[in-house]
């Protein structure tokens, strides 16, 4: 298909029907996703005709692996997950960066209205890796703003209260995204008063920082510091190896956009999805993947509830899943 967005985004198609296609897309162009459910012996008549049979590729292998629908070609943008230079990192090939694009900004707007806002960053941590996913996501955000207010803020400085002033002089609404505990080690240079119809929404923690905070609690500093109320404190889902996000808007329970969808996996057999309410491995169809592998097994711990919104619990504790180990050393 040439216009992959506008099949990923058309309203007029079922997501069973988006996924099926995209499936059988991967399939025949992915060559390690192709082996990976080889490997499983797969029943392609079954998958195709039930997305929830789909195979997913545990996320590991955008370490092990090349997974790309393009292996031939060049990506526009390449995505690295976070870490030191010496470390193993997932690798994330992008080869449409316009679909990317119009899969934040579409997702974004579902949950807040960008016309108006104003977007700050503040990422340690993150500034330093070129390949940062989440640096590229609020610079793109930023880039949607011609008010001139939209910036990174500078690290381990204190906020301008004028840059606050004027953010309220003309009537915007401030969003300010952040790693969590680099929000925390923003109120501990001084406190921020934000404007009350302000959103703070938290990325997930910094992997190697010295601390260790429940959400929870890490939410109720947010609110204390930055003087908002809880329901203004959000978080962000999203990692290097998926092109969507989504948002829990001022609660612990995440909601997806309509081209991605979570299911709650049996870390033994993930292969079947565990009822409301049962702790499992979180999995993920992204239909903006089109390029890479838009199924997969992330290594986090996760639960649904009745409605289909999903909470993240951390990360599930290491192992190897059955049918990943084969990817590695085949052309």
């Amino acid at each position: 298909m040439n216009n992959w967005a506008k099949l990923i985004f058309s309203g007029e198609l079922s997501f069973e029907e988006k996924a099926k296609e995209v499936f059988e897309y991967q399939f025949e162009n992915n060559v390690v996703y192709q082996r990976y459910c080889k490997a499983l012996n797969i029943d392609l008549k079954v998958a195709r005709d039930d997305p929830n049979s789909i195979p997913l590729l545990p996320i590991k292998a955008f370490k092990d692996a090349k997974v790309t629908t393009h292996p031939e070609e060049e990506p526009e943008v390449v995505f690295k997950s976070s870490g030191t230079s010496d470390m193993q990192r997932s690798i994330h090939r992008v080869y449409d960066s316009t679909l990317y694009e119009q899969s934040l900004l579409k997702g974004f707007r579902q949950f807040y209205n960008l016309d108006n806002a104003v977007i700050w960053g503040y990422t340690p941590g993150y500034a330093d890796n070129p390949h940062s996913s989440l640096i590229y996501m609020i610079q793109t955000l930023i880039e949607q703003d011609n008010s001139g207010l939209s910036r990174f803020l500078p690290l381990d400085e204190p906020v301008n209260p004028g840059a606050v002033k004027e953010v309220k002089r003309q009537e915007k609404q401030l969003i300010l995204f952040g790693a969590a505990f680099g929000l925390v080690d923003l109120l501990e240079i001084e406190e921020l008063k934000l404007p009350s119809n302000s959103f703070i929404i938290e990325t997930g923690g910094m992997k190697t920082h010295r601390r260790q905070l429940s959400r929870a609690e890490l939410h109720r500093q947010l609110e204390k510091g930055f003087g908002l109320d809880g329901s203004r404190i959000h978080s962000e889902y999203g990692m290097a190896e998926l092109l969507s996000q989504a948002y829990a808007s001022g609660g612990k329970w995440f909601s997806t956009v309509p081209w991605m969808e979570v299911t709650i996996r049996d870390p033994e057999n993930p292969k079947n999805i565990l009822p409301p309410y049962k702790e499992g491995l979180i999995g993920v169809i992204d239909l903006a993947n089109i390029h890479s592998c838009s199924f997969l097994l992330t290594g986090d711990k996760g639960v649904m509830d009745k409605k289909g919104r999903f909470q993240v619990l951390g990360r599930w504790n290491p192992k190897d899943l059955r049918g990943c180990n084969f990817l590695i050393d085949e052309d």
